[in-house]
């Protein structure tokens, strides 16, 4: 069985062209997650209209608590849609991208025997044409821990893994720590992770966009080194059960 995650918050635009790509390769008894963080436009209507029982809606109370990370919000929801995931395989996908046809059978056949695989994607713009060719090569991209503190390589989008890995990463730390860098750290430090390099979704970058994945960073240099400091000291508690 595979559970797809997505949060969704005003995805009216683009909700369609993803939620069709990704029925088309699902099972009868696979499901979609959908955690909404209280949308006002017609996401939740164009969401019902699909009338499809393996699409299952969540509401998550939207936290208004004040954070200098942007992106704290959607790990907060994306950690509500994962509680709900009953599949034996998890994928990870955005409101707004697009997957490719074979995407499930590619990472179902890659990752093997172990807990997770990310893979590469093209990046689109919001009229979907193709800015970047490959977020790999882009980002320079690696699995490794010590290289994903410095530098991660992990989108959620591009990311499979099997249920059992959120028996250690649940629940999120406290710490404001981006979703799919918390995933790959844990199936790091169980030395099962595949870097696939296939392109499997177009991964669509506009200024709708609550993270800086395939941007420029606006943090500073002494920011960004407290942060990664942050995150080490988060996962050294979690996989030494001090949290």
């Amino acid at each position: 069985m595979i559970s797809v995650c997505i949060t969704t918050y005003n995805g009216e635009k683009h909700l369609n062209a993803q939620l069709d790509s990704i029925l088309i390769q699902l099972n009868f008894d696979d499901e979609i997650i959908i955690s909404d963080d209280g949308s006002t436009d017609s996401t939740l209507e164009i969401i019902k209209s699909y009338n499809d029982k393996r699409i299952k809606v969540f509401n998550h109370t939207k936290d208004n608590t004040f954070s200098n990370y942007t992106f704290n919000k959607i790990t907060k929801n994306i950690e509500n849609a994962l509680m709900y995931a009953k599949g034996d395989f998890v994928f990870l996908a955005d409101q707004d991208d697009v997957w490719k046809e074979d995407k499930v059978e590619r990472c179902l056949k890659g990752i093997k025997n172990n807990l997770l695989l990310f893979h590469d994607c093209e990046v689109i713009d919001y009229n979907q044409e193709v800015i970047i060719q490959s977020y790999f090569v882009h980002n320079h991209s690696h699995n490794g821990l010590f290289y994903n503190l410095i530098n991660s390589s992990y989108l959620g989008c591009c990311m499979v893994f099997r249920k059992e890995l959120l028996n250690k990463a649940l629940p999120f730390p406290k710490e404001p720590i981006p979703h799919d860098l918390w995933l790959g750290f844990i199936a790091e430090s169980e030395k099962s992770v595949v870097k696939y390099n296939e392109k499997l979704i177009y991964y669509r970058r506009h200024s709708g966009n609550q993270s800086t994945s395939a941007g420029k960073s606006e943090w500073s240099i002494a920011y960004r080194i407290k942060y990664r400091l942050l995150i080490a000291f988060a996962f050294i508690k979690r996989i030494t059960n001090l949290d």
